[in-house]
């Protein structure tokens, strides 16, 4: 069972629950899906010692808006990683991730992985990628449930990498992979410097998914869009300060990957209200919720949904609405597409 409990959220009765809304899930990282519990045990065993932050205290207190709190959140991270020793604990990852995606109401998820940070433990990025999407399509079949694999390039390394990785996302195009992103501290890697490495990426048919407008403002989005020749944003949050970006946007249909309990986490955000939830869709944004890294932040996606019930006053239809934003942005296959947004209906309907 999942070890990221919903939280207590006063609702009137004849609210229906947002578990049960059928939705995709686009903005959640490989390690960061991992269940606390499953770090712990898997620590155990491995001889890992655990900070604090990671045992006793967890979920942390983190603020990265500094570049030491970022420094703090990327060492966590890494040793949440370093428990992944064997490629049973991968399978592990992956089944447990998606047994929690269907208790949450999602029905398509597409996770994201930089294999360069596994590469080394099993065997090189070939592998890694090849025993990745076996373990994605093993969990898929057991949680009854679709899995994409988005294949993220890492900012703070060269972008001759990112080429790299690339080409090997793109000859894996129709056998798992449906994405291309670009993550890590948007402080220390312009969006400019991997444009070569996303047009491979969308000349191979990926999805284009840069992460941008977190703890960079506007001008970092914009690089996305124009540079990168976004599909979709991770987070994008930061577009509301320039509204004709905001505007150009909507207009191309981008879609924005809304991680409202991560912004808080990390310091985007004062509270989930500051979220800018509510101004993005009322302004015709397409917005896909998302939990980003539930393993540090505490909460998984349906979360997110209660947060836009109860902070920005989302009533039925308008998350009903969220969550088709989240399919249409989706590369989920057309009848799961249709099975979802069917259960969409049934769901508004009660």
């Amino acid at each position: 069972m999942p070890d990221h409990p919903r939280p207590a959220v006063a609702r009137g009765p004849a609210r229906p629950d947002v578990a049960l809304l059928p939705k995709a899930h686009l903005h959640l990282h490989f390690t960061g899906s991992m269940r606390h519990s499953t770090l712990v045990e898997l620590a155990g065993e491995h001889g890992v010692h655990l900070p604090d932050a990671l045992a006793e205290d967890w979920p942390p207190k983190l603020h990265a808006t500094d570049e030491r709190g970022w420094f703090r959140f990327q060492r966590l991270y890494d040793i949440a990683r370093s428990v992944l020793r064997t490629p049973d604990d991968l399978r592990r990852l992956l089944r447990e991730t998606a047994e929690d995606e269907a208790a949450e109401g999602s029905g398509w998820l597409e996770i994201q992985v930089d294999p360069s940070g596994y590469a080394s433990t099993f065997g090189g990025l070939t592998p890694t990628v090849e025993l990745i999407l076996d373990a994605a399509k093993e969990a898929a079949r057991a949680a009854g449930i679709g899995i994409g694999v988005v294949i993220a390039a890492n900012r703070t390394r060269h972008p001759l990498d990112a080429k790299t990785l690339a080409r090997l996302a793109v000859r894996y195009n129709g056998d798992g992979v449906v994405g291309f992103g670009l993550s890590n501290d948007e402080r220390r890697g312009r969006a400019y410097d991997f444009e070569g490495a996303f047009r491979i990426a969308k000349r191979g048919g990926l999805l284009s998914s840069p992460h941008g407008g977190e703890l960079l403002g506007p001008a970092s989005v914009r690089e996305c869009l124009e540079t990168l020749d976004a599909d979709r944003i991770g987070h994008g949050v930061r577009a509301v300060e320039d509204p004709r970006l905001l505007a150009q946007i909507i207009d191309r249909g981008v879609t924005l990957e809304v991680c409202p309990a991560s912004n808080v986490g990390l310091g985007v955000a004062a509270t989930a209200a500051d979220v800018p939830v509510r101004r993005l869709y009322e302004a015709g944004a397409s917005i896909a919720l998302g939990a980003d890294d539930p393993l540090l932040f505490g909460s998984r996606l349906a979360v997110q949904y209660e947060l836009a019930r109860t902070e920005h006053g989302f009533s039925d239809a308008e998350l009903a609405e969220l969550a088709r934003q989240s399919i249409g942005a989706s590369a989920a296959p057309d009848d799961v597409r249709a099975r979802l947004l069917a259960g969409i209906d049934a769901w508004l309907s009660g």
